[in-house]
């Protein structure tokens, strides 16, 4: 069974080895984080990073991630703090959000190679489709984000997560449990 480290973690999939990468980490290690899109390598919503360069999980096959090392939006940044994480935000580069775990993580593989990219390097590295059309917006936060990774600009967005399970369910009735019936 295929082997590799994910978000720092040793993993082994107990699947056949021609199951994509994103079926794997949604289904099997529940890192929904990373959208299906098109499931045909068009849309970019499935990107992570695999051995640091940016990939369409719906295109590699968890044999041909074997021994390799698979990074998710999750594993981006727990607490929202990495630049284009923060850039996304204050440059107000998300609309619906299904696109964006796969342009945060083409934008960061990018960002890791040349934090100083052209306006035509961002749109040769970012192939995503975005339906809400952001694009231009997207460009401005990448170069922001370059600015940040190089210490030229710090951004006070995106505030880390800070809610509980507990609190989740407590403030959103719908995710609270229904009252058993024993309780009246």
């Amino acid at each position: 069974m295929p082997r590799m480290t994910v978000n720092g973690r040793p993993v082994e999939y107990l699947m056949e080895p021609d199951t994509p990468l994103l079926w794997a980490l949604r289904d099997a290690s529940n890192l929904t984080g990373t959208k299906y899109g098109c499931g045909v390598g068009d849309c970019g919503a499935c990107i992570v990073h695999v051995d640091g360069e940016a990939l369409r999980s719906c295109l590699i096959t968890i044999a041909e991630a074997e021994g390799r090392f698979v990074t998710t939006i999750e594993g981006l940044s727990r607490d929202r703090s990495h630049p284009v994480q923060q850039a996304l935000v204050a440059e107000q580069a998300i609309q619906c959000g299904f696109c964006t775990p796969g342009i945060a993580m083409a934008a960061s593989a990018l960002l890791e190679r040349n934090s100083a990219p052209s306006e035509a390097e961002i749109i040769a590295a970012i192939p995503n489709l975005c339906r809400c059309g952001v694009y231009p917006r997207l460009v401005r936060a990448i170069e922001r984000a370059g600015r940040v990774a190089r210490r030229e600009e710090t951004i006070s967005a995106a505030p880390a997560p800070g809610i509980s399970a507990d609190d989740a369910a407590r403030r959103v009735p719908a995710m609270t449990p229904p009252a058993s019936a024993d309780a009246n």
